[in-house]
């Protein structure tokens, strides 16, 4: 097995946890408290994992490498991990919710790669964006 499929599985597995996860957060329990302890978890398992990822670069790891992008991360992460179990307490099915959500955020996200990625589309890409947007149609 490659390493794509490797990252893909573990990519899925984790989303389909995430996603039964968060909907079966309790409805009593405060938001906020639940990121806490979301995130006090997922702590514990980054730093158990750390000692099995080989370093990229020779030496100690280096905080001065770190730029915007991973604070920008944690905030983004925040917003997902809060809408998506907003929206799930109120009312949005777990069968729809990271469909609804993933396809919105694809076709957000073609602009920015064309524009700030310089990626291009071809022919089968639009089919491929025209699909996505019945789809979407159809969800809602």
């Amino acid at each position: 097995m490659g390493m794509l499929t490797v990252a893909l599985s573990l990519a899925v597995a984790s989303n389909v946890l995430y996603h039964l996860s968060q909907k079966s957060v309790p409805e009593g329990v405060h938001p906020m408290l639940s990121l806490t302890v979301t995130y006090v978890a997922a702590l514990v398992v980054t730093l158990l994992l750390w000692p099995l990822y080989p370093a990229a670069a020779s030496g100690p790891p280096s905080l001065s490498r770190v730029n915007w992008s991973s604070v920008a991360v944690g905030v983004a992460i925040v917003g997902v991990e809060l809408g998506v179990l907003l929206a799930y307490r109120a009312g949005l099915r777990v069968s729809l919710g990271a469909t609804l959500i993933n396809v919105t955020v694809a076709l957000v996200l073609i602009p920015v790669g064309l524009l700030f990625f310089r990626e291009n589309l071809s022919l089968t890409n639009v089919a491929g964006l025209g699909l996505c947007l019945a789809g979407l149609w159809l969800l809602l």
